[in-house]
């Protein structure tokens, strides 16, 4: 009998072992749970079973599925970076590369001074929220009142 681990480290995350596979995996940024699912169907794991206690070369095979081939066995519309603009490749990204992807997509949006580049840039809402009486900043307490 394998002892049991309460710490499985994959893609430089730690994953608590005493969640279930499926939900232990989307403890990763960039697996949700459709992610989870199909990796834990394309490896045949039970998707129910602790992580902790699988043994190790079942987590190392988990690990090495999910950091190197995970772009060969899973279909490429559930990837979440699809036709990158910099490649042009489709590509799922994990961990850091999820956070550096987004900022650098930001500066670009920055660079070419386009609307949402600078609404970014002044630090004010992108995606069409109102602004009159949320998203303050500062020193705004209440509100201003026309004189009459």
């Amino acid at each position: 009998m394998t002892e049991f681990k309460h710490i499985v480290r994959i893609a430089d995350t730690d994953l608590d072992g005493n969640k279930s596979v499926m939900m232990a995996l989307t403890g990763i940024k960039g697996i949700g749970l459709r992610m989870a699912r199909a990796i834990v169907n394309a490896l045949g794991l039970d998707a129910r079973k602790k992580l902790g206690e699988l043994d190790d070369e079942t987590i190392e095979r988990l690990r090495k599925f999910v950091e190197e081939e995970l772009e060969q066995h899973i279909p490429s519309w559930m990837f979440n970076r699809r036709k990158d603009p910099y490649s042009g490749k489709d590509l799922h990204l994990l961990a850091k590369d999820v956070d550096f992807a987004r900022m650098i997509d930001i500066e670009r949006l920055i660079r070419i001074k386009c609307y949402r580049g600078i609404r970014h840039a002044k630090g004010k809402k992108v995606r069409g929220q109102r602004t009159r009486s949320t998203g303050r900043k500062g020193m705004t307490v209440g509100v201003v009142r026309k004189k009459k």
